[in-house]
């Protein structure tokens, strides 16, 4: 396992340890780039929450408009909010399935998904760069500022596209570079777990969308952040579709 990878999951590890003990464990653990607030009182009902179990940036759920009967796949699917919603979404036709790295998170999901009593919906023990999913086998791929932690972007949009049907669409939530961030934050494995040094530049983003085959990719920034060692970061919605020919 490599050193950011450890990082990442060290980090995250320590996140679902606090959100089990005390609900919400702050954005991205306790990073500086990401935006809790982004899931409404009416999206905790939905599933019966009281609290926030999710550290992304966004709110990918609405952003993929889902419908009745769809499959979804999240990618790093965390403490399961995101999964748990969409399986609300999709109704009891549809199916949710949400694939982590961190055994305490899969503890964590498990246990929301059981207070929420929600059925359709299946988390499974992987990395986002090789998901243990058949190819063509989801509607939807939405993820919430995880992309940006992983080391090989590209193998995780490649698998984002293999897992889609024909027609499917991909719509995440995730962390871009806006300005250049410092050499030496970049190779720090704590400011890459933190969803800050793994932020890649809008038009990069786009052309590993397009590498993979998606077509229409949509990137709209929403929140930007300044870095204090030097650089700028922002939330961003990202939409692109597999196409269907």
């Amino acid at each position: 396992m490599s050193t950011t990878r450890q990082a990442v999951r060290e980090r995250y590890a320590r996140a679902a340890r606090q959100m089990a003990v005390a609900g919400n464990a702050g954005c991205c653990g306790d990073g500086a780039g990401c935006d809790c607030g982004s899931y409404s009182e009416q999206d905790l009902q939905l599933i019966g929450l009281s609290e926030s179990v999710s550290l992304g940036c966004g709110n990918p759920t609405l952003l993929a408009a889902l419908e009745p009967g769809e499959k979804v796949l999240d990618l790093g699917s965390g403490g399961g909010l995101d999964v748990l919603l969409s399986a609300r979404r999709v109704g009891p036709t549809g199916h949710a399935f949400g694939v982590d790295m961190t055994d305490e998170m899969l503890e964590l999901a498990e246990a929301n998904r059981a207070r929420a009593g929600v059925r359709n919906a299946t988390f499974m023990k992987g990395t986002i760069e090789s998901v243990p999913l058949p190819s063509a086998s989801v509607d939807v791929v939405i993820s919430n500022c995880v992309i940006n932690l992983a080391e090989d972007k590209g193998a995780v949009i490649h698998e984002a596209f293999r897992v889609l049907r024909s027609g499917g669409r991909l719509a995440v939530a995730d962390m871009v570079e806006l300005e250049p961030l410092a050499p030496e934050l970049k190779r720090a494995p704590d400011a890459w777990a933190g969803c800050v040094a793994g932020a890649i530049p809008v038009e990069q983003y786009r052309g590993l969308l397009l590498a993979a085959g998606f077509a229409e990719p949509e990137i709209e920034v929403h929140t930007v952040t300044e870095v204090p060692e030097g650089g700028r970061i922002g939330s961003a919605y990202i939409r692109a579709r597999k196409s269907s020919v």
